[in-house]
């Protein structure tokens, strides 16, 4: 026998939840299920490919035995099993992202009752034994294997492994219950869970407990009863029409581990030259680790109802890495490899019509329901329109985005339809891009267009915004401008007005270039504005411009960007130093009307200090 400390997080998570008071406890037996019924997975695909299993007599079963005398509940299965390494790997550690995360939820909550649904949210189900149990064994025999071994705790700081008798292999889970959870010793309690969580799991799942009852005479008759609690039928295979809502719900939530009900799901089943079931889910909240490099693949792999994979990230384009479900194909061979999978015509045509499926459902989402989508994925959807080329269209009409004439978000469609009936109107989507939605709403550049009723874009995902919307180009003939790199419509219709006040602003101008010097490209009058003195505007003719998108497609720092800075010849600030011999107080004010300009874009200056001590200096002068 050897004894092990827990890995860190392990011993954080389990004093929390030992000590903790929680809502909806009976999650652990669904997780449990859960954690067998991958294990007789996992054992099925060896058993109909590999030499050494195919000639077992095995039939796939999940065993739950109440002992109310002992007081326990024992989970067992017959599946693939786990060696030493695995036990101590697999419940001494925790290698799930998110953890700390997990870790901080309950720390935050841990004066109130926590929901329990998030011990699966975060891949650290079994540990939500302890929240029943004073003490836990688990022996495991690992298909293939001549030992077995117990892992044993009581959910303190250590855990002991030690190797032990076992004929089969499998894993057989002993929970001691605590005073407080005796209620799980009800045969008709545990049936009801298993019912609710677990009953489209594809394995039969009995429940095995002891009936005493007495005869006529008052003398006490003990049966040993063994019943099937679960219909154990692959959901997904069933018609649509015989599947209540509440069932898909349960199946989402039992093997997708979710709080929540799902937003939406897609079913399909398609026969013809490909047979093939699918079944789709799209979560009501974005997966944690949706953002992260090691994110967790959402969808599952099945060949004839025999589960293959769910670590592959290819099932589906990555920019659908939100969505959770099955895809069940009855033409692809059971042993087929990795790479195989990955260069498959079957599956490549599975996927391609998947994501038609995926995307026409979206589309068509009622009006809240689609507003949650939005708010949870509209950036993936962008990413989606980077990279997936045959369904660009299809995309366009789902992306929303805020604007300077509507509340809530808009479709390019939308657009279009309010702007095409007025009078002159381009055929020009107008946008700007910030990460500020409340500096994008304020920007300087926007007055001209608010000025002359014209709807802008507000693209406050810049990151990913100004990599994905230039390569758009159009949307049904309408093309998508960057206000800041054109010409206002003033400035377009009024070339003369322009000109005259470039020549009256002359002199100003070219002490304000010779002050700033390399810190801006170029200094000009516009007409673009009709509040601020001032704005920058990237020169969109500089190659700099569009190599910044390219550099950060590689993830490098990006190269500064050309700066023009674009002057008010109408607003009082510049009428006054137009007329103003003070040299010191032009050049001071040259560098307020750059600097506030860029903070109005949400460009830091490079001074700080100087900033600061200039506008004392002017409050001084003008106080």
């Amino acid at each position: 026998m050897a004894k092990y400390t827990y890995q860190t997080e392990v011993g954080q998570l389990l004093k929390l939840m030992t000590h903790s008071l929680y809502s909806n406890r009976e999650i652990f037996l669904r997780e449990l299920i859960s954690n067998a019924s991958d294990a007789l997975d996992k054992f099925n695909y060896l058993h109909l490919t590999d030499e050494k299993f195919k000639s077992e007599d095995w039939k796939p079963q999940i065993n739950i035995k109440i002992d109310e005398k002992d007081g326990s509940l024992t989970i067992g299965d017959n599946g693939i099993g786990m060696n030493e390494q695995d036990l101590i790997q697999n419940l001494g550690t925790i290698a799930k992202s998110g953890t700390k995360a997990f870790i901080e939820e309950l720390e935050k909550n841990k004066d109130q009752k926590i929901d329990s649904n998030l011990i699966g949210q975060f891949g650290v189900g079994f540990y939500s034994v302890f929240m029943v149990s004073d003490a836990v064994e688990v022996i495991s025999k690992k298909a293939g294997d001549d030992k077995a071994y117990k892992f044993k705790s009581d959910g303190s700081g250590e855990f002991e492994v030690s190797q032990v008798i076992k004929d089969a292999h499998g894993t057989v889970i002993y929970i001691k219950l605590r005073d407080d959870a005796k209620e799980f010793l009800d045969v008709h309690r545990v049936k009801e869970i298993v019912r609710r969580y677990s009953n489209h799991i594809p394995y039969e799942i009995y429940i095995n407990y002891t009936e005493v009852t007495k005869d006529e005479d008052g003398n006490e008759k003990v049966e040993q009863k063994r019943e099937l609690a679960n219909e154990a039928t692959a959901l997904w295979t069933l018609p649509k029409s015989e599947i209540k809502e509440e069932e898909y719900k349960e199946f989402y939530k039992t093997n997708w581990h979710d709080i929540e009900d799902p937003l939406t799901w897609i079913h399909t089943s398609a026969e013809g030259a490909i047979e093939y079931k699918t079944l789709f889910y799209i979560p009501k909240k974005a997966p944690m680790d949706l953002f992260r490099a090691d994110f967790q693949p959402g969808i599952k792999l099945y060949i004839k109802r025999v589960f293959i994979t769910d670590k592959e990230r290819e099932l589906l384009p990555l920019y659908l890495r939100f969505v959770r479900g099955i895809i069940d194909s009855e033409d692809l061979p059971l042993n087929v490899s990795r790479e195989i999978l990955q260069e498959n015509r079957i599956l490549a045509n599975i996927k391609q019509a998947s994501v038609k499926k995926i995307l026409n459902h979206i589309k068509k989402l009622k009006e809240g329901d689609f507003d949650i989508f939005v708010e949870n994925y509209n950036q993936l959807i962008k990413e989606g329109i980077y990279t997936d080329h045959v369904n660009k269209e299809l995309l366009l009409d789902i992306v929303r985005y805020k604007s300077n004439k509507v509340e809530k978000y808009t479709s390019l469609n939308d657009y279009i339809e309010r702007e095409k009936e007025k009078e002159n109107r381009k055929k020009e989507i107008y946008y700007i891009i910030g990460d500020d939605i409340n500096l994008l709403k304020h920007s300087p550049l926007l007055e001209s267009y608010n000025k002359n009723d014209l709807e802008v874009l507000l693209l406050d995902e810049k990151e990913i915004d100004e990599i994905v919307t230039p390569m758009i180009g159009e949307y049904k003939e309408w093309k998508l401008v960057d206000i800041a790199t054109v010409e206002a419509p003033e400035t377009q219709e009024n070339k003369e007005e322009l000109e005259e006040l470039n020549k009256e602003y002359e002199g100003l101008i070219k002490i304000i270039k010779d002050t700033l010097g390399e810190s801006v490209k170029d200094v000009r009058i516009t007409t673009r504005l009709t509040e601020s003195p001032s704005c920058v505007v990237p020169d969109s003719s500089d190659p700099m411009v569009s190599m910044r998108a390219m550099f950060k497609q590689l993830g490098q720092e990006e190269p500064e960007l050309p700066l023009i800075l674009e002057l008010n010849g109408k607003h009082p600030i510049l009428e006054k130093l137009k007329g103003s011999s003070d040299i010191p107080l032009i050049e001071e004010s040259a560098w307020l009307l750059l600097d506030s300009a860029k903070l109005a874009e949400g460009i830091e200056p490079k001074d700080k200090v100087g900033f600061a001590k200039r506008v004392t200096d002017i409050l001084s002068k003008v106080v």
